[in-house]
């Protein structure tokens, strides 16, 4: 490993914890984000939504991007983007059919628009990378709260519509036969997941929001499959991906976005060969 390398990934060993002391805001975040993100994303994958993540993602990351320009509150400019496009996918996209065209719709226009806006600001790159991949520490106190806020109104609102979110994700026929206002729900939770998108976009990126979103969850899936096993091994997953990740990087000088992706992903790939072996037993025995 050459002196550069080494340096990239273990130069700020040193003065960790100095370092870790600097970026606690991100740490706390990732936690919150980690938490909320593998229990969102259980609903994500029960409702085969993944590509709607990505979609939500590129325009919070035009709407932050334009914030950056105009000198706004990222978050807040992260957020309105986020919400516009949830809002226009559970609006016109009830089918799966119309709701893919609508993402690959929203997909370019919102990353071209990031695109525009980021090279018509002529201040810090660093500012403008880290809207792609992260950063940890882009995560002022002044935002914390914010992201806390976010995440904790996420979270209340998840739980309060559960069970008939739940029905709807798994048996959405029989949900709107008994009475569950399914057009309701599905845009409630899209725009819950337009408010996590945007608190990703700001630890992870706007690339790389599926490692913490989509991930941990299927991750849970490989190995588990009851109703609340599921939910807590992907919020559990997710807080173990963004917090090592976090951890991790403070040792170097990369961003936080490969040591988070890379954590879910070895996470996933180890659950998936459990699941595989659980089912080869299961099948023999039977």
């Amino acid at each position: 490993m050459g002196a550069d390398a080494w340096d990239a990934l273990f130069g700020g060993l040193p003065d960790y914890g100095a370092i870790l002391a600097l970026v606690s805001n991100s740490l706390i975040a990732g936690a919150v984000l980690g938490l909320v993100g593998g229990l969102i994303g259980v609903f994500v994958m029960q409702r085969d939504m993944a590509f709607a993540v990505h979609g939500i993602s590129e325009l919070s990351f035009a709407g932050a991007a334009a914030a950056l320009l105009l000198g706004f509150d990222v978050i807040t400019g992260s957020i309105l983007g986020s919400v516009l496009a949830a809002a226009i996918i559970g609006w016109l996209g009830a089918r799966a059919r119309d709701r893919n065209s609508i993402i690959g719709v929203l997909m370019p226009f919102g990353l071209g628009l990031g695109i525009l806006f980021l090279s018509l600001y002529d201040g810090r790159s660093a500012n403008r990378f880290s809207l792609l991949t992260g950063q940890i520490v882009s995560v002022q106190s002044g935002q914390l709260g914010w992201l806390i806020a976010i995440g904790a109104a996420v979270l209340v609102a998840l739980l309060l519509i559960w069970r008939p979110l739940r029905f709807d994700s798994l048996d959405p026929q029989s949900a709107a036969a008994r009475g569950v206002p399914t057009t309701a729900v599905s845009l409630a939770f899209m725009l819950l997941l337009g408010l996590v998108v945007a608190v990703a976009v700001h630890i992870i990126g706007a690339l790389l929001v599926m490692a913490l979103l989509v991930t941990p969850a299927a991750a849970a899936m490989r190995v588990a499959s009851g109703p609340v096993s599921v939910p807590v091994l992907a919020a559990v997953f997710g807080f173990v991906s963004a917090v090592g990740g976090i951890l991790l990087a403070v040792a170097g000088t990369l961003p936080v976005s490969p040591y988070i992706t890379t954590i879910s992903f070895v996470i996933y790939l180890v659950c998936r060969v459990v699941g595989t072996r659980r089912d080869r037993v299961v099948r023999a025995r039977a």
